[in-house]
């Protein structure tokens, strides 16, 4: 049996896409806890128990890896919005929403921030690949939550002329700034307090 590799070209044996998923994962862990700047592809190698031929056969470098990394945790964060946001139409299920984020940030007092704005704040500089990877993942992101203020709407619980789109990008932008502030802080009140007004500001509009 053979995978493909979606950055090379390659055909994978399963063999081989197991060796490469546990290089990425390995990658997506450093660079969330130290950053992608200070990790090195000998870091990767220690973490992953790989050696440098298997990281090169699958990897030209360190952009390469990055970009599977972004695709990495970008599928996982996409996935977990999915769940969590898919069937939401109310209130209530957007504090859910918050409540469960909050609460995950809490078990690390707020440290590193979100694994994806993390990402783009360093690469997108200098990586244009990888940042169009991460605007995808963005929009994408942001497209849940409109799709959960568009339900709302079509419930009447938001009234027709609210800005779907807008609410939409007001709500991620709290949701990214109170990540980085309860990573400055190591504190997520500030993060819980940034969505709060977000959603204090939807429910005032639900309730006029």
């Amino acid at each position: 049996m053979t995978t493909a590799d979606s950055h090379n070209g390659r055909r994978l044996t399963a063999r081989g896409a197991k060796t490469r998923a546990r290089i990425v994962a390995a990658a997506a862990d450093l660079m969330y806890v130290k950053g992608v700047g200070t990790t090195t592809l000998d870091d990767v190698l220690a973490a992953s128990g790989v050696s440098k031929s298997q990281l090169y056969h699958h990897f030209d470098g360190k952009d390469a890896l990055v970009r599977a990394v972004v695709d990495h945790v970008g599928e996982h964060i996409i996935a977990r919005e999915r769940r969590a946001l898919g069937r939401v139409s109310t209130i209530r299920g957007l504090r859910r929403w918050r409540d469960a984020l909050v609460q995950n940030s809490a078990l690390q007092h707020g440290a590193y921030g979100c694994a994806l704005g993390s990402l783009a704040t360093e690469v997108s500089d200098h990586d244009a690949l990888a940042r169009q990877a991460l605007f995808q993942l963005f929009t994408e992101w942001q497209g849940l939550l409109a799709g959960v203020l568009q339900r709302m709407r079509d419930r009447g619980v938001l009234p027709p002329e609210a800005p779907i789109d807008q609410l939409g990008t007001g709500l991620m932008a709290a949701l990214q700034g109170g990540y980085m502030l309860a990573q400055t802080a190591r504190d997520v009140t500030p993060m819980a307090t940034s969505i709060d007004m977000a959603l204090a500001h939807i429910e005032n509009l639900s309730a006029g």
